[in-house]
């Protein structure tokens, strides 16, 4: 009954260094989802080139760190699909990755508000 833990030489204790691990995939998934935010990058980007740092990161939890994608708008979309919110990046198929950007695509595509000259045209269209 004689137990010693092992230690590698120069490392630290293994919670330690899981710990560190945790913090460096937490800072790179915050500036994962600043960029989707911020419109640098897309949802649908993240979802079909599944970076290191999205693995582990559920569905939902992208969609909702796009502008103006929270619960509910994030929910009702994983219903049209059908995809479970808590289904991680890292474990979609390939078949999954594409009609889930697919239909990102178009529901972005909708969304998008029409330019301000275009918006004027259509409603000065009916004065002159």
């Amino acid at each position: 009954m004689n137990a010693e833990a092992r230690m590698s030489p120069g490392r630290g204790p293994q919670h330690m260094q899981a710990l560190e691990r945790a913090n460096a995939v937490r800072l790179a998934r915050a500036e994962l989802k600043r960029r989707v935010a911020i419109g640098e990058m897309t949802a649908a980007d993240v979802i079909l080139g599944a970076p290191w740092e999205a693995e582990s990161m559920t569905v939902s939890d992208l969609l909702t760190s796009q502008r103006r994608w929270g619960h509910t708008r994030s929910r009702k979309f994983l219903q049209c699909v059908p995809m479970s919110e808590n289904k991680t990046v890292g474990s979609m198929t390939d078949r999954q990755r594409h009609a889930l950007a697919q239909m990102l695509g178009v529901s972005v595509a909708s969304q998008r508000v029409p330019e301000r000259a275009d918006g004027l045209t259509a409603v000065f269209a009916g004065v002159a």
